[in-house]
């Protein structure tokens, strides 16, 4: 019964008692992180007297120890705060007011009551006696702001004011990620980014939107979370608003995008916006095999014959002084596609970047080879003790020899990288290609594979532990 009596004051008023706070005003401007939060700096229109007064403000949901003035003559000194939307907290707020409770078939039974306290539940009726039980579905007047979060500010201004400026961190925002079409074809790579803003319960109407790319740290009990996924059921919609205009710029250690015009974010709803029109760049298709060392620690002799996965990978040149390489990519998916004989784009790869600084190239993995295998076994093994660097420690080592065999069976030659990488102490005994000494810790091999071929790299290392 009492669900039927709350579904049909859902009805009846019109709004759910725990709806969205009202959409913020056009005099709003938002910073959106990565991680969820939203900065909002906001225009109220308040009647401010000089000197100290108590101003009730409708900002909706919000973190009240985060609130602070963007006025220097205007100073916080207290804050009550009712952030509550449940019915419980609504009649707590109504404490001392009569309310209608309505009752019956369709709620057509109307009686007016006087609410005492919430905590034991106390109503006073018009005879003056006192009921501790609910006598219907209360209806809030919608003028008195009930179904919003109360907020009551103490401020001291030092001159009569009819407005304040305000900041403070909205909870439940969806955060951002980028989102990049990478399209490649005739040696070119075009790519195309967009911010896509994540429908969590900010309601921002007609505002200045900025976000910020990069790990901005989150104290103790802080922040919101990482972003959800944005494909879930939350999910009511998608809005694509492709303008071009995004004007990016740097504070303190960090990238700020502002969005051109004035966006709506709704609960719920996913919004994009372009971040640059795009831009086009050369690239290079790379293969990549892994190879058989541990990072770190020692290893056996192994008999089993092993077929490795040969990655490919497109780098994205991004050379300074150009329209792609100038430009800081902030951390998100890159979708990316070849054409087809018939010109039909296709999708050859998805892979995530991180936070990538103007003139640093993209490397983009786009998955395993269909024509290229390799195929990897251990040719020999042998193990000592090596003391010849102190006598109060015996370390052990290993030399081991290995056979790749590489096959291509697509139609043209192709360069396939084999890297070896290992922390500690190694080396690269021999090989029947050059090994190119990448770092301490990285060797590669560059070995030709024909078309319809194979090709045999064969090499022996040396490790100590």
């Amino acid at each position: 019964m009492k669900t039927a009596f709350r579904a049909a004051a859902l009805m009846l008023l019109g709004a759910p008692l725990t709806a969205h706070l009202s959409p913020l005003t056009a005099q709003t401007s938002a910073t959106i992180y990565n991680d969820g939060r939203v900065l909002v700096r906001r225009t109220v229109s308040a009647t401010v007297p000089r000197g100290t007064s108590v101003q009730h403000l409708p900002l909706g949901q919000l973190d009240p120890g985060s609130l602070f003035s963007l006025d220097d003559g205007v100073s916080i000194q207290g804050i009550r705060y009712d952030g509550g939307t449940d019915d419980a907290s609504l009649l707590r707020r109504a404490v001392g007011r009569t309310l209608v409770f309505r009752s019956g078939t369709m709620l057509k039974d109307t009686m007016s009551a006087t609410v005492v306290s919430v905590a034991p539940f106390r109503l006073r009726l018009a005879d003056g006696s006192i009921v501790t039980q609910s006598i219907g579905v209360p209806s809030f007047p919608a003028e008195a702001g009930f179904l919003e979060p109360s907020l009551d500010v103490t401020v001291r201004s030092d001159a009569a004011r009819r407005d304040l400026r305000l900041g403070y961190f909205a909870p439940g925002g969806g955060g951002w990620q980028a989102s990049y079409q990478a399209v490649f074809s005739g040696g070119q790579a075009w790519l195309s980014g967009a911010a896509v803003i994540g429908g969590g319960q900010v309601a921002l109407d007609s505002a200045e939107i900025q976000l910020l790319a990069g790990q901005v740290s989150v104290a103790s009990g802080g922040g919101r979370g990482p972003m959800k996924a944005m494909n879930g059921p939350e999910v009511l919609a998608e809005a694509a608003i492709r303008v071009p205009g995004t004007v990016e710029q740097k504070v303190g250690e960090f990238h700020i995008y502002t969005l051109p015009g004035r966006l709506t974010v709704s609960p719920g709803v996913t919004t994009t916006a372009a971040l640059f029109d795009p831009a086009s760049a050369p690239y290079q298709k790379t293969y990549v095999v892994a190879g058989a060392l541990p990072w770190w620690g020692g290893f056996g002799q192994d008999m089993t014959t092993t077929d490795v996965p040969v990655q490919v990978t497109y780098v994205v040149k991004r050379p300074r002084k150009t329209d792609l390489g100038d430009r800081p990519l902030p951390g998100g998916i890159v979708r990316m596609f070849e054409p087809d004989s018939a010109g039909r784009l296709q999708l050859i790869g998805e892979t995530n970047i991180d936070h990538t600084p103007a003139g640093e190239d993209l490397e983009l993995n786009a998955g395993t080879a269909f024509d290229l295998t390799a195929r990897r076994v251990q040719t020999s093994w042998q193990t000592g003790r090596d003391s010849s660097q102190s006598r109060r420690f015996v370390r052990t080592y290993a030399i081991a020899a290995y056979a790749d065999t590489l096959r291509n069976a697509g139609a043209a030659d192709v360069t396939v990288d084999v890297y070896e990488m290992r922390s500690g102490e190694w080396s690269v005994l021999s090989s029947s290609v050059p090994a190119e000494r990448l770092s301490s810790t990285k060797v590669r091999f560059r070995v030709k594979v024909p078309a319809g071929g194979q090709a045999l790299l064969t090499y022996k290392v040396r490790a100590v532990w």
